[in-house]
This record gives structure tokens, sequence and C-alpha cells, in this order.
């Protein structure tokens, strides 16, 4: 329960106390036991709360119940995860897909008030039957906002794809930093890029996706992308709704997978961004794991680094590590690009610009009339240059070979 109250208070409430009950299956009509419902009642007298959360999600019907039998405000761990989103949205798409994925969670939960069954619109001329309820008032009013929403987002999204399309003809490789919630991963990107992104203690601080580019120590520069963080029972409704804004770590051509080093599980953190990024089609990218929030806890970073080989460990405070990350995801990206061989005329200096521009110059030999060069290129950048690529794949014992030049 220690992460759900972390929630509560990030959604700006304070805890009030705590109750646990073990079950074999939930009861259907208040999620807990009746017996345990009465405890609860009394324990929300005794310290006086006014609202109970429950680390489970509860059926619109159970929801309904206990607030019934309690007589206060009665939540479920959905309802807290979109009240902290509603509060750090700040972008227009970002607005737009929390209010989507609010309206799809209070669409079931609608009730008929005590009232409901006098308030109903009258016919009058040119109507059929008595009227609407106020009940059905309200659900075709959310439902025609939740059509609306989603072609807002849809009309967003294209924009994204276009925004996504010039980043892919830019020929630079894009790598995504994602993680747990506030395992440190906009701190990681100010650290590396010096970008100035909104660095806050607290969960879901981030929740558009900040792109920024960053050069790697063989020269070569990718875009690197921060985005929101995931966490354990990330509601379906929620993903649904970021659709477009999670879509950066499903087609990224890296992962950059930030763990806070310091948290009580780590490895269940770990598991849980890897089940966000199976349902959002992101598992098959390839991924670097890195221990963050090493100055806070040494001592078990470094063992997480022992037991995840290959990983690498840092302090996005600090800067301690940095260079190692540097280099790591360089060369994991220098494994992923082509190697490519091409002739360029001395006469095209725009295409032989574009090679150094977009990737990494392995070799140039100049001959009689033009230059040899072999280089680590993306395919957007080597689809534009096909009119002067001679060979591609090259093995890279091959490519680093020496070339001979002409006398």
């Amino acid at each position: 329960l220690d992460e759900l109250a972390l929630l509560v208070d990030t959604a700006g409430a304070d805890e009030a106390g705590r109750l646990t009950q073990k079950r074999d299956a939930p009861d259907s009509t208040w999620f807990i036991g009746k017996g345990k419902a009465e405890e609860l009642k009394a324990l929300c007298l005794e310290v006086d709360a006014d609202t109970v959360v429950f680390d489970n999600e509860l059926s619109p019907a159970q929801q309904y119940n206990l607030e019934k039998l309690l007589g206060r405000t009665a939540l479920d761990r959905t309802a807290v995860i979109l009240d902290i989103f509603a509060q750090n949205a700040h972008t227009l798409e970002g607005k737009a897909q929390v209010e989507l994925a609010m309206s799809r969670y209070r669409l079931p939960r609608l009730r008929r008030g005590v009232s409901g069954a006098l308030s109903q619109q009258g016919g009058g001329i040119g109507t059929r039957g008595p009227g609407e309820t106020q009940l059905e008032v309200d659900r075709r009013r959310i439902m025609k906002r939740i059509t609306k929403l989603e072609g807002e987002l849809k009309n967003l999204g294209r924009t994204r794809l276009e925004q996504r399309k010039s980043r892919d003809r830019s020929g630079l490789s894009s790598v995504t930093i994602v993680g747990y919630t506030n395992a440190g991963k906009s701190t990681l990107l100010n650290a590396l890029t010096a970008s100035g992104v909104l660095v806050q203690d607290r969960l879901f601080a981030t929740l558009d996706p900040t792109t920024r580019r960053l050069a790697l120590p063989g020269g070569e520069p990718v875009l690197l992308t921060d985005t929101v963080g995931f966490v354990r029972r990330l509601p379906h409704g929620l993903i649904e709704a970021f659709k477009s804004t999670l879509e950066v770590a499903s087609e990224a051509d890296y992962l950059v997978h930030v763990v806070d080093g310091s948290a009580l599980d780590p490895e269940g953190q770990i598991r849980a961004v890897h089940e966000v990024l199976e349902q959002i089609g992101g598992s098959r990218v390839p991924e670097l794991l890195v221990f963050n929030k090493a100055d806070l806890a040494p001592e078990a970073v470094r063992e997480l680094v022992e037991a995840h080989r290959g990983s690498v460990a840092v302090s996005g405070v600090t800067g301690e590590g940095i260079d190692d990350l540097l280099r790591v995801l360089s060369d994991r990206i220098r494994a992923l690009s082509v190697v490519v061989e091409l002739f360029i005329p001395y006469d095209h200096g725009e295409a032989l610009a574009m090679v150094h521009r977009e990737g990494e110059v392995v070799s140039t030999a100049h001959e009689e009339t033009g230059a040899r060069v072999r280089a680590r290129l993306g395919d957007a950048s080597v689809g534009r240059l096909r009119p002067y690529v001679v060979a591609t794949n090259i093995p890279n014992d091959v490519a680093t070979a020496p070339t001979s030049t002409a006398e």
C-alpha cells in the first residue's frame, strides 16, 4: 500500500489510516466482505476520513454500494491516477487525452439521482415518448464529448505523425527514455542534453513527450525523447487515451529504460514497465537498462548492475556514470546502423555534407573523380543517398579497414 499512499499524496490528499483484507475473490457487492466494510466505516468515523481509496479497480456497482454504506466518497486506484494526470496535463493533446480517459471512466458510473425518475425533459410536439431522464441526458452528453475528443486526438495524431515523418527524414536514430514514474527520466534527459525540462520529485510530473538532439561520443547525433512514466496496473483506459503519446516508445530505434536503483522493489518496477511496453508494441525495441540514483543507494545500484549484464549505473543529479552511459549507448546504436560504401563525385559536395551530418564516417578514400566513403547511416539516409551507394551491409571489420587512395 506504500505506492497507493504515494499516489494519494501526489493527488493532494493526506493518508489517515489503512485497512487490508485477504480474500480468495472480491465480494461482488462491496469488493471487500460485509464485515470488513463495517469495520472500514468505523475506521472512517474514528479518523474523520471523507474519502476511501482502494488499491484495486472497483466496478461501478461496487463503488455505488460502498459509498452508500460508508456515507463518503469511495475511489479506486484508477480514479486517483486519472486525477494526477489531470493535474499534470499542460498541452492541448495532453489535456484532451486525460479528459477522454476520464470521460470513459465516468460513463458507466453515472447514477440516477434521488429525483431522477421525475427529472425528465418534456416531450412536446415533434418528439417521441415521454422525454429523457437526467441520467440519459448526462450519458448522451458524455458520449458526445467522447466522440468529439476522439476526433480532436485523431487530428492531433496526424500532426504528430507528420512530425515523426519529418524526424525520420532527418536520418537520425531515435532513442526514447522509458521507465517507472519518478525514476528520474527527466533528470537524466537534462543531464544528457541540458534541456531544462521540468523536474519534480513527484509521480507523473511528465505527461507530454519532450525531444532533444544528443551528440554521442562518436559524433553521431540522435534524437532523445522523454515520455510519460509507467506504473503498476496502469489503467487500460489511460493506455488507450495516451496511445499516440506512448507510440514514441514503440517506434523508437532504442529504449533507455531508467530504473530507480534506490526503490524498494526495482525488479517489480522493471516488470511493470515491460508489461506496459508489451501492451503498446514496444517490447520488440532493444533496450539499455540504466539504474539511476546511484548517489542515493550506491551498494544497491552496484548489485543491480551485476545482476543485469550490460546495464549501466548513473546519477542524473551528480552526473556520475553519464560518460559510461553515452559510450555504451553509442556502441549499441552503432551496432544497429548499416555500414554502406558510397562513391560521391567531387562536384556533389552537398551529398558528402549529408553523410557527415546524418551518419558516422568510417573511412574516406580520395580517387580521381570523387571520394569513396564508408559510413554508418540510418535507413532514411541510405534511401536519400541511394544514387551514390555502391555497397551495403559491409561487415564491421571490413568497414574499419583502411581504404587505398589514388596516386
